[in-house]
């Protein structure tokens, strides 16, 4: 099964091991990787702030970049929400335009959706040994349904001990550009959500979106704790580095 990666801007400019990460579990799953490597954005920041002409432009050139293949992994709750809820209505004005994104949401997956509910892997070839808990992001929860996938993955994984928090489905503080334009609120919703991570006693907070997880690092890190782990569940899911 040939599938493409989109990367998503964040983790190539800031986390490029979650990519690293990503193909390794693929590959390890059966799957031919390809990382096109004219891809950019997919326009959600556009889409998000009101500017539709570049999150239109955006869109047609990722449809060109990805349509050809058999499926596209995003590993990102947001950025596959991008595509998958967005896209359509984003590209409705132009019919030809709205059948092709309607063929692309069809195979445009979140990474836990697609190893879970697409290849239903069975067995984790994962590296990752402790105790984590886990944080569910709010595009990948509200636009995709992403939950159960990621929980029933790390469970493949008998050295993966989860232990959940308190809200687990509560909102980071994150929020893209509300963490700019409302700063003291976002920092209060992530100290709330540290609280509940703390109270669990895991060393590692777990998560699918790169967004929410430089949020809390940052939080973590700039009110005193050094040592609590923040990672994407590509990282932890993912065979070693041979």
């Amino acid at each position: 099964m040939k599938v493409a990666l989109f990367v998503t801007c964040l983790v190539d400019l800031m986390r490029p091991e979650i990519a690293e990460a990503t193909v390794r579990l693929l590959e390890s799953a059966g799957c031919t990787v390809e990382v096109p490597m004219s891809q950019t954005c997919c326009g959600q920041p556009g889409f998000n702030s009101g500017d539709t002409a570049s999150a239109r432009a955006l869109a047609r050139k990722f449809l060109a970049e990805f349509e050809g293949f058999d499926h596209v992994v995003v590993p990102s709750g947001s950025c596959g929400g991008m595509v998958r809820r967005h896209y359509p209505e984003l590209l409705a004005d132009d019919p030809d335009l709205r059948r092709r994104a309607d063929a692309l949401v069809a195979k445009t997956w979140e990474l836990t959706t697609f190893l879970h509910e697409v290849l239903k892997i069975s067995a984790l070839p994962g590296a990752y040994q402790g105790a984590v808990t886990y944080h569910d992001c709010c595009s990948g929860l509200r636009e995709l349904g992403v939950q159960a996938q990621p929980r029933a993955l790390m469970a493949l994984n008998a050295q993966i001990s989860l232990t959940e928090m308190k809200d687990a489905r509560a909102c980071c503080g994150f929020g893209g550009a509300f963490a700019v334009k409302y700063d003291e609120i976002s920092a209060a919703i992530a100290d709330e959500k540290i609280e509940r991570i703390h109270a669990t006693g895991a060393p590692c907070v777990v998560m699918g979106d790169l967004g929410c997880m430089l949020h809390l690092e940052g939080r973590l890190r700039r009110t005193g704790d050094a040592v609590t782990q923040v990672l994407h569940v590509a990282q932890v899911l993912a065979p070693a580095k041979a």
